[in-house]
């Protein structure tokens, strides 16, 4: 399977890029992710969920890495899910922003029939990663992964992320509207 995903961050490229090398970080936006421990300065051990209430475990290397660039890995030895990726951090034209491009290459174990079965429990990997994606720029512009009332409980069912309710707008903030 091949995943690719892209969100802007209104972070600078030093900052979004420091906040993913760091991989013990993943976890805190990665829905899937249980725990990812850095091994050696190019070398991880994933730990992740997989449907059933089962999990998934892996050894990672960087294979390349360009500071504020790039960042490329692959699993290594005899992995749950063999798999390989990249990440780019691209200055957005504003000046200010990140554009985070992400290509991800995997195979789902037990092949089309467990894809069907993953789809079938709500386990459909594009929305996942545009989802991490999502939670990613939360956590870098906010400090924390937020929900809306729309959806009061979030993730609490499956304990993925800590969250706390979207706040209002006060009333100064709608005075002074959205180009103060």
């Amino acid at each position: 399977m091949e995943l690719t995903a892209t969100t802007t961050v209104r972070k600078p490229v030093t900052e979004v890029f420091a906040f993913w090398r760091d991989l013990q970080n993943l976890p805190t936006f990665m829905g899937h992710l249980e725990e990812v421990r850095t091994t050696g300065d190019r070398t991880s051990h994933w730990v992740a969920d997989a449907p059933f209430g089962q999990n998934v475990e892996w050894d990672a290397e960087i294979v390349e890495e360009v500071q504020a660039e790039r960042i490329a890995w692959r699993s290594t030895g005899d992995a749950d899910v063999p798999n390989a990726g990249v990440v780019r951090f691209v200055p957005a034209p504003d000046g200010e922003s990140t554009e985070v491009h992400v290509g991800l290459v995997y195979d789902i174990p037990g092949g089309a029939i467990g894809k069907a079965v993953a789809r079938y429990f709500g386990e459909e990997p594009h929305q996942q990663l545009d989802d991490d994606l999502r939670r990613f720029k939360q956590v870098l512009e906010t400090g924390e992964v937020v929900r809306s009332d729309g959806a009061p409980w979030g993730k609490r069912a499956r304990k993925e992320f800590p969250q706390r309710p979207a706040q209002p707008l006060s009333d100064a903030e709608l005075e002074k509207g959205p180009d103060a």
